[in-house]
């Protein structure tokens, strides 16, 4: 079958799992074309041939707060112009490749070429739990107004798909149909890893100037393995207790497998991968991003970490450790099922759609 398959760039978390997906759908001899914004471009170029760049929402963050002046201003010159090159790559998709079927992983481009072709659509991604499931009031407490923004805009986003298979460490009861859960997509390399207990915190955090955060981790002594915070560095920098690493997908995964513990924000995909390998996480969503907080929030709830608003107290850090022995009890239930029943789902609708079976 021919799949158009649409990977939004903000946040490399989509096109992390969209690798996994797309590995899935060339093994299952499925013809794809691939188009991709932002960061996911070049991750995703390594891994297929061919990959076609689009313009993508992306959002300016400072000190762990979404700047939501600079992201408009931002996206409304880079959007003016890129137009020209997505008119282009419109037609050549119409032209060249004929798609039978569409897949977004929340990407809009692709989205309006299924409905505007009338092809079967399928949305596969973390977002649409804000839509398509119930979220209880405690989960919203104190952030009303953040979440009711975030799940208009992301019902905007890509309503009316055929099927919304929703990626979940945590189940909130599905409201809508056409929808189902199914546990974090986990890349092969997350699966094949084995967890060790070490003495270090991972820290993931993308927001470079960050101070507040190097202060606190400064002020617990704990050995702290850090990557994001110095995207340029080529070699690891070491300064007290704090260990900047430069990015390397392998070692990322080394040292996540092996850690005490996780420090990052709220991002769905290392807090999925996290629980899957059974590490506490302390969740300090950014400002502004409502998604974030849901994740964080129920990871508290479901006693596999803790959720902070911000960490100016050292002592956020402190008592996260010492509640570790307390939330490896409550991971230690978990188990993910090798992403078997999202391919299974998968599968079943590309067959319905070839038989031009829909809903």
């Amino acid at each position: 079958m021919r799949v158009l398959y649409g990977v939004v760039g903000e946040g490399m978390g989509h096109a992390i799992r969209s690798r996994v997906v797309l590995d899935h759908l060339f093994r299952e001899g499925h013809e794809v074309e691939v188009v991709a914004s932002g960061r996911a471009v070049d991750f995703l170029k390594k891994h297929f041939p061919e990959v076609t760049r689009i313009h993508g929402l992306h959002i300016v963050y400072e000190d762990n707060r979404v700047r939501r002046g600079k992201t408009l201003f931002q996206n409304v010159l880079d959007g003016v112009a890129a137009l020209p090159e997505q008119i282009e790559a419109y037609f050549r998709l119409v032209e060249d490749f004929e798609p039978e079927c569409v897949i977004s992983d929340f990407e809009s481009w692709t989205y309006f070429f299924a409905k505007r072709h009338r092809l079967p659509i399928l949305s596969i991604d973390n977002m649409q739990v804000l839509n398509r499931c119930t979220i209880p009031d405690e989960i919203i407490e104190g952030h009303r107004r953040d979440f009711e923004v975030a799940k208009a805009f992301v019902k905007s986003k890509l309503p009316f798909c055929d099927h919304y298979l929703i990626t979940t460490f945590f189940h909130p009861p599905i409201r809508k149909e056409r929808t189902s859960l199914h546990p974090p997509i986990l890349r092969p390399e997350v699966l094949a890893a084995t967890p060790t207990r070490g003495d270090h915190l991972l820290v993931y955090q993308t927001a470079e100037g960050y101070e507040t955060l190097v202060r606190t981790l400064e002020q617990t002594g704990v050995e702290c393995r850090i990557y994001g915070m110095r995207r340029s560095i080529q070699e690891e920098q070491v300064e007290g207790t704090l260990r900047y690493r430069p990015f390397s997908e392998q070692g990322f995964i080394e040292d996540l497998a092996s850690a005490r513990g996780v420090i990052a924000g709220g991002g769905f995909t290392l807090m999925g991968e996290a629980v899957a390998l059974r590490k506490p996480m302390l969740s300090v969503p950014v400002r502004g991003q409502f998604e974030q907080v849901l994740n964080g929030r129920f990871l508290e709830r479901l006693g596999y970490g803790r959720y902070a608003e911000h960490l100016d107290d050292p002592r956020t850090i402190l008592e996260f450790i010492d509640g570790i022995p307390e939330h490896d009890v409550a991971l230690a239930t978990y188990e993910h099922d090798h992403n078997r029943g999202l391919f299974a789902e998968l599968d079943g609708l590309l067959d319905k759609a070839a038989a031009g079976l829909r809903r």
